[in-house]
């Protein structure tokens, strides 16, 4: 049966599992992260300047490691809220701790968790190689009685994959920051979009696999420093604009959002939902003034 998550099929006893949302580092001295590429949901946020985060979304695939893993923000924990995901961090700002407690967030948190579910390896330097394993991560969400069923709107997915028409997005470049930029080149004979972070081909630390997205979506939302850390606040409820790529072509496309609980739906231009193509989804949230080049 196909995943709520990206419309790949698979075993019914994996698809029917909770997701789990994994934390993932994205300092350049964490690079590459272990097990992302098996994430059927990549979220890119901006953190304190100038880098970003990933938050990775699981259900069919079980990486034997998983990492760096790093801490939560606010606007990571309302976007595991969508999923009602089993949430892997360690540590967080205050706010995002609070949110964890308050809202009942399904946590596994490396602050407070013993050494068979995180572990600290020695070929990258503190704080940027704590581990774990999907293993240990499911192990842990049993121990602690969570709950093993996730309860969330799902994406739409076409039962097979459907071109679209728009403009052409051969290749599709954000730029985040000064020297940070993520960039997407389409393959149009295996119709995948390959990934690169910072000029760099983004692999998987595991076997140095590329990582690859089906479908991209950019969904623009306002963004503003909050605190002298440098700490963010994203307006994620609510709506904005944004744009879909999928197999060669963009679209402009609308979101909304009513609570932190709710699904954000994204929309084409005349108010229909946008239908994904089965596969793994890259979710690029940038503030407004963000540059972005597709051709």
């Amino acid at each position: 049966m196909p995943s709520p998550l990206s419309g790949i099929y698979a075993e019914e006893e994996k698809v029917n599992r909770r997701p789990v949302a994994v934390m993932f580092d994205n300092h350049h001295r964490a690079r590459w992260q272990s097990g992302l590429k098996d994430a059927e949901i990549i979220y890119e946020f901006l953190v304190e300047a100038p880098y970003t985060r990933y938050l990775g979304l699981f259900l069919i695939n079980d990486p034997p490691s998983l990492g760096p893993i790093r801490s939560a923000r606010p606007y990571f924990v309302t976007t595991v809220l969508e999923y009602d995901a089993v949430y892997v961090r360690v540590g967080g700002s205050e706010a995002a701790k609070e949110d964890v407690r308050t809202l009942k967030i399904a946590d596994i948190d490396g602050l407070s968790s013993a050494n068979k579910v995180f572990w600290r390896k020695s070929h990258k330097k503190m704080p940027h190689n704590l581990y774990s394993s999907m293993e240990a991560i499911r192990a842990t969400q049993e121990e602690r009685k969570y709950r093993m069923v996730g309860e969330f709107t799902p994406f739409k997915f076409h039962e097979d994959e459907m071109d679209m028409e728009g403009s052409v997005a051969n290749k599709v470049i954000i730029n985040y920051r000064k020297d940070n930029n993520t960039e997407y080149t389409y393959d149009p004979d295996k119709k995948i979009y390959t990934r690169y972070k910072d000029g760099k081909l983004h692999i998987d630390e595991i076997d140095e696999s590329p990582l690859l997205a089906k479908n991209i979506i950019i969904q623009v939302a306002k963004t503003r420093v909050i605190d002298n850390e440098g700490r963010l606040e994203i307006q994620l409820i609510g709506e904005g604009d944004g744009k879909y790529i999928t197999n060669g072509k963009v679209i402009d496309v609308n979101w909304v959002k009513k609570s932190r609980h709710d699904k954000t739906i994204f929309y084409d231009l005349e108010g229909n939902e946008i239908i994904l193509n089965p596969g793994v989804t890259w979710i690029q949230v940038v503030e407004p003034r963000t540059e972005i080049i597709i051709d």
